[in-house]
């Protein structure tokens, strides 16, 4: 055995747990925190909805949207976090990075070479997530 395995095989199960469970009571602060800021921007979409249309408030609307579904995304990997007993699945991290790169070139109006560089890293992850969903990584 490896001094550093004798290390973390001394650790006791209590500390382990201790962890577990500030961990678990941070990621419910997190959900509740990120709950209130949904409130917050179901609020203002509808403020934004409301009112007379301009490319202002179509721009508006759209980043709004985006940051919506960010935040309908976090949640959601918080809540998959404790249904599959304290594991993140790693194709809900996608969905979010997917959703935040499309935020990203919505939002900022980068010059078209980025936009390429983006759309790249998209298909990347899309082939991630085809490559972990494939039968054969289901088996192992």
């Amino acid at each position: 055995m490896l001094p550093a395995e004798r290390i973390f095989h001394a650790v006791p199960a209590g500390i382990a747990r201790y962890l577990q469970l500030v961990l678990n009571v941070a990621l419910l602060l997190l959900g509740l925190i990120l709950v209130s800021f949904l409130g917050k921007e179901t609020w203002h979409l509808a403020r934004v909805l409301l009112q007379p249309v301009t490319d202002n408030s179509k721009y508006s609307m759209v980043a709004g949207l985006m940051v919506y579904f960010l935040y309908f995304e976090f949640i959601a990997l918080i809540v998959k976090y404790f249904q599959a007993g304290y594991h993140f699945p790693l194709r809900y991290i996608i969905y979010i990075g997917i959703t935040a790169i499309v935020r990203l070139i919505i939002v900022e109006h980068p010059s078209s070479h980025d936009v390429l560089l983006y759309a790249g890293a998209i298909l990347m992850m899309i082939m991630t997530l085809w490559l972990c969903n494939s039968p054969r990584q289901k088996r192992e």
